[in-house]
C-alpha cells in the first residue's frame, strides 16, 4: 500500500508541486514534428505538466513554445495569424516572436517602448528526428539536449507515436516497468502481431507464467531484470531499463525494432503515451513503418486528436469472441490498448492505498522510491540524475544466460547505446 500523501506527491505535476519540479528539469517530448510541418504553418496547442501552451514555427523556421494567452486581454493565441516573423492575435493585433517576446503593439505609438516590456512565458522547443522537446525549467539548470538513442540515429531508422491517455502519468509508466504482465495480457499478440512474432523469446515468455524479478540500481533510475526458464541450465532475462523519471524501453524481441516509451503528465489525470521504433543498425523496412502507421506493435489507430479510435467511449471495441478464441486474452486488440484499457479503467488517479503489491511488483516500488526521493532532494538543492548524457545512452536486452550468471554480468555492456552496435536480442 502507499500512503494518500505519497500517491499525491508522486501523481501531481502542476506547476509548483515537488513532483512537477522534478518533470522540469528534463526535456521531454512534447509534439510530433509532423505537427509543425512546414514554416508560417498554423500554431499547435500544447498541454503539458498542466500549462497550457501553443507552439509555433516562424517564417525562418525557428520553434516557439509559449504561454497559449494574449497578454493583452488573455484570448488564446491559437486563433492567431502565425506569419511574417511572429504570431499575430487575431483580436487587436499584439504580435509575439517564437520567443514569447512583444513585437507589435498597433494601437501604440511608434516611439513607445511598450513592447519592451511584454513577454510571454515561454520555453525552448528543439527538433531531434522525428519530435519536438521543450525544457520547461528554469533557464540556469537546463541540462544538455537529450540523447535517446532513437533521436540520434540516421534518418529512416526510426518512428514515433503518441496517443492520449486518460489516466494519470505514474499508471501509465508503472504498466511500462512491468514485464510480468507480457505473459498474460499480451500472450495472444507474441506470435500474430507483426512487430513481434518469430522472435525466439516469444516461446520463453508463454511457457513460464511465473518470472522472477531483479532489480538493480544504476546512475540513471533502475535496470529491472525479469527471468523466465529457458534451456536446461539457462534463464532468458528481459531486461528494462526505467531512466528517471518517465522513460522507459522493451526489451527487444529478434531483429525486429526495438521500442520504448516516454509517460509525459498532461495534467493530473491524463498523460502523452509517446512510442518508439527504432533499429540501430539498418533503416526500418517499408513493411516496419506500414505496421507502426497501423497501431501494430506498442503503437495505436488515433483519430486527428491523436485519441485512439478504440477507446473507453466504445469499451475499446471489446471483442468477447476473439477473447473465447485465445486470439487475445483480454478481448482488446493491439498491444497499446491492451495495455491502457486497462490502466484508464483503474480510474484518473489510482487509489494505491488499495493495493495488495506482491514480489513481481519489486520494479514498481522501487521506482515510487525513487521518484520520491529525487523529488525531495530537489527542492533541497540536489540536482536529479536521468537528464544527463551518459544516463540516456542506455538500450533494453533480451539474453539467455547461464543459471549461475547474474544478469547484470552477462548482460556487461549490451546496455549501453553505441552508434552501429546491434542489439543484443532473442
Amino acid at each position: 500500500m502507499l500512503r494518500t500523501d505519497i500517491n499525491e506527491l508522486l501523481t501531481q505535476t502542476g506547476p509548483g508541486t515537488p513532483m512537477g519540479g522534478l518533470f522540469r528539469r528534463y526535456w521531454q517530448p512534447v509534439l510530433l514534428a509532423e505537427e509543425l510541418p512546414e514554416n508560417d504553418c498554423p500554431p499547435v496547442r500544447v498541454k503539458v505538466l498542466s500549462e497550457r501552451l501553443i507552439a509555433i514555427r516562424d517564417s525562418e523556421g525557428n520553434y516557439g513554445l509559449m504561454d497559449e494567452f494574449c497578454a493583452h486581454r488573455g484570448v488564446s493565441l491559437w486563433f492567431g495569424r502565425n506569419e511574417q516573423g511572429g504570431l499575430r492575435c487575431p483580436y487587436h493585433g499584439w504580435k509575439y516572436d517564437y520567443t514569447g517576446q512583444a513585437i507589435e503593439v498597433p494601437s501604440e505609438p511608434e516611439t513607445s517602448s511598450f513592447c519592451a516590456n511584454v513577454k510571454l512565458k515561454s520555453y525552448p522547443l528543439v527538433k531531434l528526428g522525428d519530435v519536438l522537446f521543450a525544457y520547461l525549467g528554469d533557464p540556469a539548470e537546463q541540462p544538455p539536449l537529450p540523447e535517446w538513442e532513437a533521436y540520434r540515429v540516421p534518418e529512416g531508422q526510426a518512428f514515433t507515436s503518441k496517443r492520449v491517455q486518460e489516466c494519470n502519468w505514474l499508471q501509465a509508466l508503472e504498466g511500462g516497468i512491468d514485464s510480468s504482465h507480457v505473459s498474460f495480457l499480451h500472450s495472444g499478440n507474441l506470435d500474430s502481431d507483426p512487430l513481434f512474432k518469430g522472435s525466439r523469446g516469444n516461446a520463453y515468455n508463454k511457457a513460464d507464467l511465473k518470472p522472477s524479478f531483479e532489480v538493480v540500481d544504476y546512475e540513471g533510475g533502475l535496470l529491472i531484470g525479469a527471468r523466465r526458464n529457458a534451456e536446461e541450465g539457462h534463464y532468458y532475462w528481459r531486461v528494462t531499463p526505467w531512466v528517471l523519471p518517465n522513460f522507459t524501453m522493451v526489451p527487444p524481441r529478434g531483429d525486429h525494432p526495438v521500442h520504448g516509451h516516454f509517460w509525459v503528465p498532461i495534467d493530473d489525470e491524463n498523460c502523452w503515451a509517446w512510442s518508439f521504433d527504432y533499429h540501430p543498425t539498418r533503416q526500418l523496412t517499408e513493411t516496419e513503418l506500414e505496421a507502426m502507421r497501423a497501431g501494430k506493435g506498442v503503437h495505436s489507430a488515433n483519430d486527428e486528436a491523436y485519441r485512439p479510435l478504440a477507446n473507453k467511449d466504445n469499451n475499446y471495441l471489446m471483442d468477447r469472441e476473439a477473447q473465447r478464441r485465445g486470439e487475445t486474452f483480454s478481448g482488446i486488440h493491439g498491444i497499446a490498448l491492451q495495455d491502457s484499457s486497462l490502466q484508464e479503467s483503474m480510474g484518473p488517479v489510482v487509489d494505491r492505498t488499495k493495493e495488495r503489491l506482491v514480489a513481481t511488483d519489486a520494479g514498481i516500488i522501487k521506482a515510487r522510491q525513487k521518484l520520491r526521493k529525487a523529488a525531495l532532494a530537489l527542492q533541497e538543492g540536489v540536482e536529479p540524475v536521468g537528464n544527463r548524457p551518459q544516463d540516456q545512452k542506455v538500450r533494453s536486452v533480451a539474453i539467455v544466460l547461464p543459471a549461475d550468471q547474474s544478469f547484470v554480468e552477462g548482460i556487461g555492456e549490451a546496455m549501453i547505446a553505441k552508434p552501429g552496435v546491434p542489439q543484443t536480442t532473442v
